[in-house]
């Protein structure tokens, strides 16, 4: 993963309590509810935070540490493994995957598709891209600038036309030119919205139907929003089976703990985040960097 420590800063600037933790002397109730206030000002969320307490203090009691700073590579571990525990990796094991990206309006959905698609022709793998979009007509267009960036082919319908017939005419496009991998935009919906969300139901189905296999539905949130990104994700995979997250924006938000907030309560992997505005500033999440960039404030102690 590229490193992005930097973009990070106002996420790592949340844990900066842990640089502290080396002139406190005892692990006592105080410096509990502090590592607690800590934790949820970075959005990792109530339960997820009490599940991490709980078991911090479980291994403290059972290592019997008394010194506060101990903790700290405890602490890493277990973040660490409340992520690696679930399958980052993408699904391109069909002869033609096809990936739906969905989510709420506003949270960067073509644009991480145009970014995706960009990493995956760098990598050499043959596009086609499915304005599934057709509500937004500046959706289409965008998609279709970013697809002639990257050499990929563009499938797109009229302006109102059922995004499922569109995601299907392109995996048919891709069978026929021999593509490798299908990515396939649709409208921005409020997860409130029923019917909008039943439709998405459809475009899986169809999507099934043709001479492709639906292998990853990445819902985009945008980190900015913090727990309310958190019951977006639960609505839309109450739905249809959500495989992985895209997390975006997460250089301007201070909220990146939603990361293991989203792993503890909807065990949904996160694929890639969004460090900037750059097309190669959407990189696929390394767990374990991630986590170290966190504590990376004690080398400066």
């Amino acid at each position: 993963m590229k490193s992005v420590t930097s973009e990070l800063d106002k996420t790592r600037n949340n844990f900066s309590f842990f640089s502290k933790l080396k002139r406190r002397s005892h692990l006592d109730n105080q410096v509990w509810g502090e590592i607690e206030e800590t934790l949820i000002q970075a959005d990792v969320g109530v339960v997820a935070t009490s599940k991490i307490i709980e078991q911090l203090q479980e291994k403290t009691k059972e290592m019997k540490l008394s010194a506060a700073e101990s903790i700290i590579d405890i602490l890493k571990e277990q973040l660490k493994g409340s992520l690696t525990k679930l399958d980052c990796a993408l699904n391109t094991d069909e002869e033609l995957p096809v990936w739906i990206f969905v989510g709420v309006n506003g949270v960067g959905k073509t644009t991480s598709i145009a970014k995706v698609a960009n990493l995956k022709s760098r990598e050499g793998e043959s596009i086609v891209l499915a304005a599934g979009d057709t509500f937004r007509a500046a959706a289409s267009e965008q998609l279709e600038k970013w697809a002639d960036l990257c050499g990929a082919d563009f499938i797109k319908g009229a302006d109102g036309a059922d995004p499922s017939s569109v995601i299907f005419d392109a995996t048919e496009h891709a069978h026929a030119t021999n593509a490798s991998l299908v990515l396939a935009d649709t409208a921005g919906r409020l997860h409130t919205k029923t019917n909008l969300m039943q439709e998405l139901e459809k475009i899986v189905r169809v999507a099934n139907k043709g001479k492709g296999t639906v292998t990853e539905i990445l819902i985009v949130l945008d980190a900015t929003v913090g727990q309310n990104g958190l019951q977006q994700a639960k609505s839309f995979a109450e739905l249809v089976d959500v495989t992985g997250i895209i997390l975006t924006k997460l250089d301007g938000s201070s909220k990146g703990g939603i990361i293991f907030a989203i792993a503890e309560e909807l065990k949904i992997p996160i694929k890639f985040i969004g460090v900037g505005e750059g097309h190669e500033d959407l990189v696929p999440f390394d767990a374990e960097e991630f986590v170290e960039m966190l504590f990376d404030f004690q080398e400066e102690t």
